[in-house]
């Protein structure tokens, strides 16, 4: 892998220190990051130089919650909550295959890495009887894209027969969720350093799932050696829910089950008490925070800055089709302005946004020591923002133009030092062949549920 040298750039390192340069240089060489500092970048023969003036480089974005399968489901229930949504949208996602899950993840994967995104989370919970290999095609779909990935071997199994949400179609039995799940483990995970795949395991969420089937979930885990993903707190009627069936809090519900811990990272957690706050940062709990689908799907606004002031890892995460938007980038603005809205002015910063999308995602992911911050040792994830233009170029703080401002261009998105994006254009895929697959992979989802 050829030698590369970010030049001349603002540099916001969200190292410890929060290390900033008005213009200094990045060094990349095999894939990791050898030098970042201040002033010119020492001169190394063959290296392909990057002229970095008028840009800021950052740490590429980790999104620590997503659904790609329903980027080709978006736009339905437009007014209803979480659980309208999904009761709309089941009949949809129980139809998917593996060729449509492969448009679908594809496209997601792209507007992820046009965002910003170097490494993304998947919470696949949905497997078809009939639909194959749903798991192996967004696989494929992120080899193709080409960003760091970290799916999710999710799952259901209270179906509305048994008091659950979703329907029975679209759910398995325990003995055949574990033994895809270990399968899933043996086949794909990577626990390497600088690994572009890595397995979690992920029951879908307390109304969806038994509490034999996350007890088992959390021992097979630690078993393998992996870590363990589900939503929780999202909604008052998911506090209702559990209250009425389980008679605790959602929180307390799954910390019976052996869900707390620092191998665990959880979706939402809107509606948590100062109590379970504290056990979250007593136990190592991360939580990927959704601010853009939160706020579409009404469900509340999340305590960030209590988090945060508990030394909770706190990530950024899109969501699937409940947003729409599909961006990461966007959601550092969204979670700055929804804390602001509750608490005011000072209640978040641009610079915590930006940890949030960076460092706070990858401690969620358990990978802070290669990802998250632009250090000597790192790999080379780096997004390189255009702010010299006509939405950025007054304003004189550039993390603040970036998180504020109009969305910024990307001249470069690095993945281990290889280029996914550039000039704005993403390099390892065919954008309008990626829009027309999705296009037509949502017209044939909604005639198979027609027909």
């Amino acid at each position: 892998m050829p030698k590369l040298v970010i030049d001349g750039a603002g540099i916001a390192t969200v190292d410890a220190s929060d290390s900033e340069f008005s213009s200094g240089h990045v060094v990349v060489e095999g894939g990791v990051i050898t030098a970042v500092g201040d002033g010119r970048a020492p001169e190394l023969p063959e290296a392909t130089v990057v002229d970095g003036r008028g840009c800021l480089a950052t740490p590429g974005f980790v999104n620590t919650h997503d659904h790609l399968y329903q980027w080709i489901t978006r736009g339905y229930a437009q007014g209803g909550p979480l659980f309208e949504w999904l009761t709309v949208s089941y009949p949809l996602w129980g139809r998917l295959d593996a060729e449509l899950e492969f448009a679908a993840a594809s496209a997601a994967l792209a507007r992820l890495a046009l965002t910003g995104c170097t490494t993304t989370t998947d919470h696949h919970y949905v497997f078809p009887h009939a639909g194959g290999d749903l798991l192996g095609a967004e696989i494929a779909a992120a080899q193709r894209i080409g960003v760091r990935f970290h799916p999710t071997r999710g799952s259901m199994d209270l179906g509305t027969s048994s008091g659950g949400l979703p329907p029975d179609h679209t759910v398995e039995d325990i003995d055949t969720i574990l033994a895809a799940s270990r399968e899933a483990v043996d086949t794909y995970h990577d626990p390497a350093f600088g690994s572009m795949l890595q397995i979690a395991l992920a029951p879908c969420s307390p109304f969806s799932v038994t509490g034999e089937l996350m007890r088992q979930s959390a021992l097979l885990a630690r078993d393998l050696g992996v870590r363990l993903h589900t939503h929780l707190a999202e909604t008052l009627d998911e506090e209702e829910f559990c209250l009425a069936q389980f008679g605790a809090r959602p929180v307390d519900y799954v910390e019976s089950l052996g869900w707390l811990g620092d191998d665990v990272w959880v979706a939402h957690c809107v509606h948590l008490s100062d109590s379970e706050i504290a056990k979250f940062a007593d136990t190592g709990t991360g939580v990927a925070h959704c601010p853009t689908s939160n706020g579409r799907l009404g469900s509340g606004i999340a305590r960030i800055p209590e988090l945060l002031a508990a030394d909770v890892a706190v990530g950024l995460g899109v969501d699937g089709g409940c947003t729409e938007h599909g961006g990461l980038a966007n959601e550092l603005r969204e979670a700055t302005l929804a804390a602001r809205f509750r608490l005011g002015a000072g209640a978040l910063s641009a610079r915590e946004a930006l940890r949030m999308a960076t460092i706070g995602g990858a401690r969620c992911l358990g990978r802070e020591r290669e990802l998250g911050s632009l250090e000597v040792g790192k790999l080379a994830d780096i997004a390189l923002w255009r702010l010299d233009g006509l939405g950025h170029s007054d304003v004189e703080d550039p993390v603040w133009a970036l998180v504020f401002g109009p969305p910024a261009p990307l001249r470069l998105l690095l993945v281990g030092g290889k280029t996914v994006v550039e000039d704005g254009e993403l390099r390892t895929a065919d954008t309008s062949a990626v829009a027309d697959g999705a296009r037509r992979a949502a017209a044939a989802l909604r005639q198979r549920v027609n027909s």
